[in-house]
């Protein structure tokens, strides 16, 4: 089938549940024993799959697999690779898809924000045609996004840069498990300044989110150890964190403080591999 008559499967039924990887959705089933109603898969959409690179854009279908996402984003972007490679198990990343992290809204889904510090651009598609905003005005609330019930998440672009995106994922398990916290961070660094940042964060609030203030207390100033302290100390005013079974609220402060210290340390030449053994 076509993008072209989804949209026009899911007009004629907004209720309807759209399944790509069901690494989700399948939970709905098992652990909350939800009647699905009508349902769409949508494997046989070839126009939703796939990683296209051109000189200025990466585009990605919202079927594409995390598998097949981390092996296309690796060369461009290897911090979002590894932060692919530590998303649940082999199986599930050969099943789960971008679109459908994207299009349930996790505040802890860790792909997300990765793609928000990169500028990405999300492509919703209805019956009514295309529409495209900025990833990170896609998430208004908790469990809302910005989505109307006839459209689908179609793609995702981001621009092709000179890499300077970091990615750190903190999770009880290094491996196989959700996060407590997830900062992925875009700082340019030109003549000494901070000449562009976006900084993200999942597990924080309510909902992926950037970190405003934190920064505006490094854009257009100088990148040193001082600098980066005042953005850390600026997050108390991006976020109220909640206390869960996975982090108290204050836990996950200080690792989201602790992550921007890890960004400076890295470019200051100090060791911060996590796989290292040291004395």
């Amino acid at each position: 089938t076509t993008p072209d008559a989804l949209a026009h499967w899911l007009d004629q039924n907004p209720d309807g549940t759209l399944i790509a990887g069901a690494t989700d959705v399948g939970l709905w089933v098992t652990k909350d024993f939800r009647d699905l109603g009508k349902t769409a898969f949508l494997n046989r959409i070839p126009e939703l799959a796939g990683v296209t690179v051109t000189d200025n854009t990466i585009r990605i279908g919202a079927t594409t697999t995390l598998t097949d996402l981390q092996t296309a984003i690796a060369p461009h972007y290897p911090a979002f690779a590894e932060l692919i490679r530590r998303y649940g198990s082999v199986q599930v990343r050969n099943a789960a898809t971008i679109g459908g992290n994207v299009a349930n809204g996790s505040p802890i889904g860790d792909g997300i924000p990765a793609l928000i510090a990169l500028g990405a651009t999300l492509h919703l598609r209805s019956i009514d045609g295309p529409r495209a905003m900025l990833l990170k005005d896609f998430f208004v609330s908790y469990g809302q996004q910005d989505r109307a019930k006839n459209e689908f998440v179609e793609a995702i672009t981001l621009p092709k840069l000179p890499d300077a995106l970091k990615c750190y994922k903190l999770s009880k398990r290094f491996d196989q498990d959700i996060s407590a916290v997830c900062g992925c961070f875009w700082i340019v660094v030109e003549n000494g300044q901070v000449a562009d940042v976006r900084l993200a964060f999942g597990g924080m609030a309510g909902t992926p989110k950037r970190a405003k203030q934190a920064e505006a207390a490094l854009r257009g100033q100088p990148w040193n150890a001082s600098r980066v302290k005042s953005a850390m100390t600026a997050l108390e005013q991006d976020f109220e964190p909640l206390s869960d079974m996975r982090a108290s609220a204050a836990y996950r402060m200080e690792a989201a403080r602790n992550m921007l210290w890890r960004a400076w340390a890295e470019g200051d030449g100090q060791a911060t591999n996590l796989h290292a053994v040291t004395a």
